[in-house]
């Protein structure tokens, strides 16, 4: 069963990403239930740096695996991350852009309001 879909903002959860297909339950959005031990919760824009971080930590996201459906992702891509990689990645002074209205509200279990505001890509 799939958690109340709501963003970080109150408001209703919009997509993430529908090409690539992201989210744990590869719905385009970054919702979530007790099944994503992970908390693919923080919808985030990928960057070179933040790629080369996740693939140092272990986590390649830029290899495609065919045999998983996953094309591999590129700067630019949306990704439903998980949100203590996220915050582990802001610590390192590498956290991707996050789109806040795509961000589940579930993702402040792990991450400051305020750290996810400073780095939103949706905010002007």
């Amino acid at each position: 069963m799939i958690d109340a879909s709501e963003n970080v903002l109150g408001a209703p959860l919009e997509p993430c990403s529908l090409a690539p297909m992201t989210g744990f339950f590869r719905n385009g959005c970054c919702d979530t239930s007790p099944a994503d031990r992970g908390s693919h919760t923080v919808c985030a824009v990928m960057t070179a740096e933040f790629l080369a971080f996740s693939k140092m930590r272990g986590n390649d996201l830029s290899t495609p695996r065919p045999e998983f459906g996953f094309p591999g992702l590129k700067p630019g891509d949306r990704w439903c991350l998980c949100a203590a990689r996220w915050t582990e990645a802001l610590e390192a002074g590498a956290a991707p852009r996050v789109r806040l209205v795509s961000t589940h509200r579930r993702a402040l279990e792990h991450c400051a309001m305020e750290d996810l505001r400073a780095h939103a890509a949706d905010l002007s």
